[in-house]
């Protein structure tokens, strides 16, 4: 009996030192290890860049890096503050992201302040001035760990779109967040476009959102015969406010694309958020596969635009379609 209960002990412990060995032999492999790991930082919540984001992920989709396969993201939103986007970028770096994708201006800063030192990848998308932003050195040859696409606003012809909406107007209001480059550089642009189109500009800059809605009144208060809005996440993150202003005031807004006309803004000239984001995709993808490496990408610039109106908001004012704009895309909210 006792040699019996001996022989059982010992197969007992040999069968749980075998089913011990088969758990530490066979571990089911995690889709993170298997995969790439990115995180992206949105700066704001606004439908462009949620249009930015989706063409991101579908530009990846094309080059076969697919979201809950091989790849998994980070997300983070930075709700409109460049302390919250630093703060998101030093913890995907920290975490070991193998790239940080920044969606505006503020956030693909803040990717490549918090991945240089490691030489982590970023890929920007929705930056209208990449240099001037001092993410990269030169359009062609950015020299550094940040590459993307540049979202450059039609300002000349959304010059001549307000021109034949409003052929008597003088003046166009614009309000500016003076923190991001995107601004001050379209706003020089328009500066210095106006003249050739017999308009002045008046500008106001605002530093935080709580200042976006009072500029708008001041604007009203001044007389400008319309608003025109570029691509300022600030601004857009409040357009409600500014829309409100000029209804008060009965002015046109004219926006910088589609997802602002559809909301209230008269007209634009309107660049596509979601290949704008697709091309960005692909880029992401080519890093990833160790195909090419920022430093050596040229930044590519989105340009073509397309004119769309918002009809409801063109009967609201009393105003007609103008002839030349005939074939331009009616857009409105839910379309």
């Amino acid at each position: 009996m006792k040699k019996f209960s001996t022989i059982a002990s010992l197969l007992l412990c040999a069968a749980l030192l075998f089913a011990s060995c088969a758990q530490q032999e066979a571990p089911a492999p995690s889709q993170e290890a298997q995969g790439y790991r990115i995180g992206v930082i949105q700066y704001a919540a606004h439908p462009s860049l949620d249009n930015c984001y989706n063409g991101f992920l579908q530009g990846l989709e094309e080059q076969g890096i697919i979201e809950g396969e091989n790849l998994t993201i980070e997300f983070q939103n930075a709700q409109g503050e460049a302390a919250n986007a630093d703060m998101q970028a030093k913890n995907m770096v920290t975490s070991g992201c193998d790239m940080l994708v920044g969606i505006a201006t503020p956030a693909a800063m803040s990717c490549y302040s918090a991945a240089r030192e490691t030489q982590t990848p970023v890929i920007f998308s929705a930056v209208s001035d990449p240099v001037a932003a001092g993410i990269v050195q030169s359009m062609e040859a950015p020299g550094s760990v940040a590459t993307g696409t540049a979202d450059s606003l039609n300002l000349e012809g959304q010059m001549q779109m307000i021109r034949a909406f409003l052929p008597d107007a003088k003046s166009i209001g614009i309000i500016y967040t003076t923190s991001e480059p995107n601004s001050i550089a379209h706003l020089e642009k328009f500066e210095e476009l106006a003249p050739s189109y017999g308009f002045e500009i008046r500008a106001i800059g605002v530093t935080s959102a709580s200042e976006v809605g009072t500029a708008a009144a001041s604007l009203a208060a001044e007389g400008v015969d319309c608003i025109n809005n570029f691509t300022d996440n600030n601004v857009v993150n409040n357009l409600s406010l500014v829309l409100h202003e000029a209804e008060e005031a009965g002015i046109p807004v004219f926006g910088s694309e589609e997802e602002q006309v559809k909301n209230g803004c008269l007209a634009s000239e309107s660049l596509d958020y979601v290949e704008l984001g697709k091309e960005t995709g692909r880029m992401a993808a080519k890093v990833l596969k160790g195909e090419a490496k920022p430093e050596e990408m040229e930044v590519l610039v989105i340009e073509a635009s397309a004119p769309v109106y918002n009809q409801a908001v063109l009967e609201a004012l009393g105003l007609e379609l103008p002839e030349e704009y005939a074939h331009a895309a009616e857009v409105s909210q839910g379309a």
